[in-house]
């Protein structure tokens, strides 16, 4: 039998995907990466990204950035915790592609590939959404998809980038209620 009192709790790496197209969506964010603080270490935030609406398209612009994070906990858990702090901001749940105040999903974690009812890693939408990759690319130019192999540079480079663009860095945030310039 081996001890393993004192060992040091496994790590792995999370990627995720921020979104905001309701009220103040530079607070919603800010807000969001405090309390994703709490699932681990933030070791990585990316700037912030303007995108078009996908699917249903009668709704505000959103804000979109990406964070990498170093947690203990794994992919399951990591998820509960993030959709309760999403409730816990103000997110209610509305349709599919809806408006929405703020939007936190898993995009990668670790090399992991699953797909069950409550959880698709990585990230089905991942190689088709300019929103998703430029910042992600942001954090880590060659990362690189976990089922796939592919660089995540050489798929944003095919990707139809119309309607997203990067419109400032994490002092954006605190800004929190102004628009861009």
């Amino acid at each position: 039998m081996t001890d393993t009192a004192g060992a040091e709790p496994q790590v792995h790496d999370a990627w995720l995907g921020l979104g905001s197209n309701l009220g103040d969506r530079g607070l919603n964010l800010a807000r969001a990466i405090e309390g994703i603080g709490h699932a681990g270490e933030t070791v990585g935030v990316s700037g912030v990204f303007e995108s078009a609406p996908v699917g249903y398209t009668h709704q505000p612009v959103f804000w979109n950035m990406a964070v990498r994070l170093r947690t203990p906990l794994d992919p399951h858990t990591l998820l509960h915790n993030l959709k309760a702090l999403e409730a816990g901001l103000g997110r209610v749940p509305t349709f599919r592609m809806g408006p929405r105040i703020i939007d936190i999903d898993i995009l990668m974690y670790d090399d992991v590939q699953c797909a069950d009812p409550v959880l698709t890693l990585p990230h089905s939408g991942l190689l088709e959404r300019a929103f998703v990759l430029l910042p992600l690319l942001e954090l880590d130019p060659d990362l690189r998809h976990p089922a796939t192999g592919q660089r995540l540079a050489d798929v944003a480079a095919g990707v139809d980038a119309t309607g997203t663009r990067r419109i400032g860095g994490r002092a954006l945030l605190s800004r929190a209620g102004r628009s861009p310039a």
